[in-house]
């Protein structure tokens, strides 16, 4: 596989000229001749020669050198890159914040703020790793919203450009015609979707997915933990509400092995990239089988576990702060939502009410028996920001952070490290079901040898936990 920072020329061509899916994603293909960009899959006739191609690691890098996105591959429309859920250096937690919408709401100055480093550092090392600063990944990731928007809804454009995040119609009409080469009359027409739909009622979308994916995996693990009134699950559909920067909205996700249907129905339309990526993470979309399963393999005792679960996913997160309190208050989580959950405008079918922010669960008087000061200190810390679990987190300084919560001991900080903060190499050798799990296949059974046995299995030890968990005993 293409591994992170890896653009070997002769690799990346050979991907291309095989039109492996597999690597949609992970690089974008840049034509001079034609002045396009493609994902490497591109179902073009002819394979561009050697010489008239550039290898990039971004759309916005494209974007920069002056190309525009292929009509026919829609370059836009794949998973995102693996790489930046997986990284914990800056720039991986900066292209995490990038998506989250940081630069939108607070600018490059914010975005700075938030990784404690320059205005100047950070746009040089996004640069050198990415090939474009913040600004443009900000534009690009716009672009694509905006295009959504307009083929999806029949919004007003100058609704979708305020949705987008453009300061003006100009600069939106402009934007789309550099990177899409159509105006936005176009685009709506080619979609060939007529008729207004009303962003108040609800925005449905096919969230693109990197196969192979198993689409029972990760909505069966969040229905078996979901909360009354804040989550709900029928049929393979899986309902929550969100909490978004321009307020509470609600998602009903339907996955399926190539794709995720989404339906949206949020307090403002400027909230939708927002809420697309915390659910891309929430399902682990943007994942590659093929980068961790192989590791995951190498090892006799899990070989027929990832053989028979080619689709294995990671269950993530859309509010760090909310895993991480429901993980540490188990039973007394539904106890606690229904007391202190904050209600919706108006109920969604069963949902009702967003789940307590930390600052009321910190002030709370419910009886909390046996783990009421370990949830009360960790609420405070949350509540005042000395513990930040969002898309831009330091995972070894959280970890730390989280291992100074009175109660809270390795066994707990790592399956918060794994689900509130998804990292992918968190491992919970001390929890009592993990180490059930390691006997049934074969594996120590005790927390120190099944932490030497998983050492083979770095940087992935957390899917190799899931693989354990989900497979039969």
């Amino acid at each position: 596989m293409i591994g992170p920072m890896d653009l070997d020329f002769d690799r990346c061509y050979q991907v291309t000229r095989s039109r492996d899916p597999r690597f949609d994603g992970w690089f974008i293909v840049g034509v001079r001749t034609t002045g396009i960009y493609c994902r490497p899959s591109c179902p073009s006739p002819v394979c561009p020669k050697p010489a008239n191609v550039t290898f990039y690691r971004t759309a916005a890098a494209a974007q920069l050198a002056g190309l525009r996105a292929c009509k026919r591959c829609r370059p836009d429309a794949v998973p995102g890159s693996p790489e930046w859920n997986v990284r914990a250096d800056v720039v991986g937690r900066a292209m995490r914040l990038i998506a989250d919408g940081v630069v939108d709401r607070e600018g490059v100055p914010g975005l700075a703020r938030r990784l404690a480093v320059s205005v100047r550092h950070l746009n040089r090392v996004l640069v050198e790793a990415v090939g474009a600063p913040p600004l443009a990944l900000a534009r690009s990731q716009r672009a694509y919203q905006a295009r959504l928007l307009v083929e999806t809804t029949g919004m007003p454009f100058g609704e979708v450009a305020f949705a987008a995040g453009f300061a003006s119609i100009r600069q939106f009409n402009d934007t789309l015609r550099e990177v899409f080469d159509a105006t936005p009359s176009h685009l709506r027409a080619a979609a060939r979707r007529p008729g207004h739909r009303d962003p108040a009622a609800s925005l449905t979308l096919r969230l693109a997915v990197r196969a192979p994916y198993d689409p029972g995996g990760v909505v069966g693990w969040l229905a078996a933990r979901m909360l009354p009134g804040l989550e709900e699950y029928a049929d393979g559909t899986y309902r929550r509400v969100l909490r978004l920067p321009g307020g509470p909205g609600t998602v009903t996700l339907r996955p399926e092995r190539d794709q995720v249907h989404a339906t949206f129905r949020l307090a403002t339309v400027a909230d939708l990239g927002v809420a697309v990526a915390r659910c891309r993470r929430l399902l682990d979309l943007d994942a590659d089988p093929e980068s961790y399963l192989p590791v995951l393999a190498a090892d006799p005792a899990l070989a027929p576990l990832a053989e028979a679960m080619p689709g294995l996913r990671l269950p993530g997160t859309v509010d760090g702060a909310e895993t991480a309190l429901r993980t540490v208050l188990g039973p007394l989580a539904e106890t606690v939502t229904t007391a202190l959950g904050e209600p919706l405008p108006s109920p969604d079918g069963g949902l009702t009410h967003a789940f307590p922010n930390p600052a009321a669960i910190a002030a709370a008087e419910v009886a909390m028996p046996g783990r009421a000061d370990t949830v009360r200190e960790l609420a405070q810390r949350l509540a005042t920001g000395e513990l930040c679990l969002d898309e831009g987190a330091d995972r070894e300084a959280i970890r730390r952070g989280l291992l100074a919560v009175p109660g809270l001991g390795p066994a707990r900080v790592e399956d918060l490290m794994l689900h509130a903060l998804g990292d992918p190499d968190a491992f919970p050798a001390d929890g009592a079901g993990l180490r059930a799990a390691a006997k049934a296949h074969g594996l120590p059974a005790d927390a120190a040898g099944l932490t030497r046995r998983a050492e083979r299995w770095r940087s992935w030890r957390g899917y190799g936990a899931h693989l354990l968990w989900r497979a039969p005993g």
